[in-house]
């Protein structure tokens, strides 16, 4: 259930709850939400970078983004429960965000850990379907060329693994990435239990923060 009011009044006290660090973005922001979130997890380091296409086939690397805070998490469509959940509940953070300046400030990427069956139209009505709206999300896969496995190994460069099982199902946890402007990871909410309106509060910090020179 959306909460816009509510959200909207967190959201403009955000910016006095957590202000800008004076070095490394997210500084003192991420003392602050490690009191708060029990599934936060602060990272600051440089994020993985990766190469892949989106559904219109347009190559899209971290560089696109360079001036943006991105919400990244994998997932695969065949998925029959947890994927759509974690769809849904950042589909509820990005309507939050998406009533306020921060709009224009934050991209939200799904990437595909089946791209042998996740095909560009496939993945271009599911972010729809779980609410995600299409003004500040995308879903990424790989060339068609490409190792089918590459996108599982890039979700174990950020921390986690997806273990085909059969034909059809992966085993995997659930973890949500924060990437600052300029590249930096910084952070992941673990699982499905944080607070959604947590992260939304972390990204509003985030968006107050001026990136480190590169």
């Amino acid at each position: 259930m959306r909460i816009p009011i509510l959200a909207a009044v967190l959201i403009m006290a955000a910016a006095f709850i957590y202000p800008a660090a004076a070095h490394h973005p997210g500084k003192d922001l991420d003392k602050v939400m490690g009191s708060k979130e029990k599934f936060f997890q602060a990272i600051d380091k440089p994020a993985p970078n990766f190469t892949l296409l989106d559904g219109d086939g347009n190559e899209i690397t971290l560089k696109n983004f360079s001036d943006k805070i991105i919400v990244l998490h994998f997932v695969y469509v065949r998925c029959p429960d947890i994927c759509p959940l974690h769809a849904e509940k950042l589909a509820d953070i990005q309507a939050m965000i998406n009533q306020t300046p921060m709009k224009d400030m934050v991209e939200f990427i799904s990437i595909t850990s089946d791209p042998s069956n996740d095909t560009p139209e496939i993945l271009e009505a599911y972010g729809p379907n779980h609410g995600l709206d299409p003004v500040n999300w995308m879903f990424l896969t790989v060339d068609p060329d490409a190792d089918e496995g590459a996108t599982r190994a890039l979700a174990e460069t950020y921390g986690h693994k997806f273990t085909k099982v059969d034909d059809e199902y992966q085993a995997h946890g659930v973890v949500t990435h924060i990437i600052d402007r300029r590249g930096r990871w910084a952070a992941n909410f673990h699982g499905l239990r944080f607070g959604p309106v947590n992260m939304v509060l972390y990204i509003n910090g985030l968006t107050n923060s001026e990136p480190d020179p590169k």
